[in-house]
């Protein structure tokens, strides 16, 4: 593939990506009801101040879990491969573990996974 042709396609892309962004603000009905921005919870109307701060320690421990979890669900077809991949194969998943092991590390001493 030639410079030329990715030039193109990344502007093409471009301008599909932007084409579809003014088409879809352009295209849906506006409403200007002062309902619809309430705060809507299980049909319940809220009382109080429905703006709640909450710790970011939630999140963090939430992404974390989630990046993990996804990881492993390339272990398991590694692990079933495992004696077709050779020696490749092998080293590959040991760079994975280490990059997952420093992550891990990062989020540990960032205190991303603790619990106050």
């Amino acid at each position: 593939m030639s410079a030329e042709s990715l030039i193109l396609f990344f502007i093409v892309g471009a301008f599909l990506v932007g084409i579809a962004i003014l088409f879809s603000s352009y295209i849906p009905p506006k409403s200007t009801n002062p309902q619809k921005s309430e705060t809507y919870e299980c049909g319940i109307p809220t009382e109080g101040i429905t703006w709640l701060q909450f710790n970011v320690g939630y999140y963090l421990f939430a992404i974390v879990f989630l990046v993990f979890d996804v990881e492993t669900v390339f272990i398991f077809p590694w692990a079933r491969v495992m004696k077709t991949a050779g020696t490749k194969g092998f080293v590959e998943i040991i760079i994975f573990f280490f990059v997952l092991g420093a992550g891990l590390l990062y989020a540990w001493k960032k205190g991303a996974l603790k619990w106050e």
